[in-house]
């Protein structure tokens, strides 16, 4: 009885995580895309991109040690 609710906030924990990746992803590749279409990027536009990029491996490090697979 009480191990199904822990499977299910898990499973909804996952999911969570897996959309957050996704959305990240975006987010890291259109900071990318900016960076690379500039000719000389400013300081924050390039901090922006670092913050984004660790993030994003952040959350792909503990969705590789939860073992999930997105797809």
């Amino acid at each position: 009885m009480f191990f199904k609710r822990k499977g299910y906030l898990r499973k909804e924990a996952d999911e969570r995580l897996i959309q957050t990746l996704y959305e990240l992803k975006e987010v890291w590749n259109k900071q990318k895309e900016i960076v690379e279409r500039s000719v000389e990027p400013s300081g924050a536009v390039l901090a922006k991109l670092k913050v984004d990029e660790a993030k994003y491996f952040f959350l792909l490090k503990e969705a590789k040690r939860r073992k999930i697979r997105m797809g």
